[in-house]
């Protein structure tokens, strides 16, 4: 039985990758501090696996791993603080902690006496300060320059982290795979994003009355969770992968906030009134992953459709979450 460490492994697209790893019969060991990772429905079935620990780690501290084996055949790393609200609230710590995260992660990896692969998450926000500043493509491939956005602006943190954790990753012995999610979206994502938060804004509205939506001429293209995990999955049994970097999303489903916002609307039933919000604060006014290198390394492409996504998406949150108070990540 092959053995996986998750770092993260409570939180999104980790639990979800531990879910079907755990359905394949590898042995997984997961880590989260649950500052973001949420100990739900989902996961505690997850962990009734024979085959599934989960434990509570601080892995700010190069402690968390103690006591761990050094027999782990994939190391994933997740962990790190995310999303806009916290980025923009604490550049600091995200910049800090994130590195930190990683460096000790790493440490650990290179103790590891047959390691295959390491797996780090970076981001598409490494990209912003090209879009901003390059003539970049759009779908953009991998290869793009990379250029920064203000060193002032609090975003930059997020970005910079994910950069100097993609050159630690290449200059650190381990044979490493580096993914850059692009908008991936589904169950258990948290309140701290764009589909969940229109979908609570319009739940919460009184039809026939007006809705604020926060940058609505802003496009971007989603990825439905299961999708992301497969192509995860055949990456991490491609040896081809190893040492390369690659995009992690669905270039066919690129669309404006304000269409997003009609489809959650309509799904709802209700009649409301899209009105422009604040535009969020150095946001990229696009995003799209070119997707040909990673198609061709894993001979996948995304099997779930937006509106089918997006669909599954607010039932979960309408079952699990704003109908009965149910936990969600902040």
């Amino acid at each position: 039985m092959q053995k996986v460490l998750i770092t993260g492994g409570a939180g999104f697209i980790g639990g979800h990758l531990a879910n079907v790893l755990a359905e394949k019969k590898f042995e997984l060991v997961l880590l989260d501090n649950f500052t973001r990772g949420v100990d739900d429905d989902f996961l505690k079935k997850l962990v009734k696996s024979d085959n599934v620990r989960i434990l509570n780690r601080n892995l700010l501290l190069a402690e968390g791993f103690n006591d761990l084996s050094f027999d782990f055949d994939y190391i994933f790393h997740f962990a790190a603080i995310i999303g806009v609200k916290h980025v923009l609230e604490k550049p600091y710590s995200v910049l800090n902690d994130n590195v930190v995260l990683l460096n000790n992660t790493i440490n650990f990896a290179r103790k590891q006496k047959f390691l295959k692969r390491f797996f780090f998450t970076s981001s598409s926000e490494i990209m912003a300060g090209s879009l901003l500043h390059l003539d970049m493509p759009l779908p953009t491939p991998e290869d793009f320059p990379i250029a920064l956005t203000d060193l002032k602006s609090p975003r930059t943190s997020y970005m910079l982290s994910k950069i100097y954790g993609e050159a630690l990753c290449i200059h650190s012995g381990l044979p490493y795979t580096l993914v850059r999610p692009h908008n991936i979206y589904g169950p258990r994502m948290g309140l701290a994003h764009v589909i969940p938060e229109l979908s609570k804004k319009v739940y919460e509205s009184v039809d026939g009355s007006n809705i604020q939506v926060a940058s609505l001429n802003h496009s971007r293209a989603m990825c439905y969770v299961d999708d992301a995990v497969e192509i995860l999955i055949k990456l991490m049994n491609s040896e081809n992968s190893v040492n390369g970097v690659f995009n992690l999303g669905n270039q066919e489903t690129e669309i404006k906030i304000s269409e997003l916002a009609e489809i959650i609307i309509n799904l709802f039933g209700k009649k409301l009134y899209i009105t422009p919000g604040n535009e969020i604060v150095d946001s990229p006014s696009r995003r799209c992953p070119d997707m040909s290198k990673t198609i061709a390394m894993t001979g996948y492409t995304p099997k779930v459709g937006l509106i089918e996504g997006i669909e599954k998406t607010v039932h979960w949150y309408v079952q699990n979450v704003f109908n009965h108070d149910g936990i969600s990540a902040s």
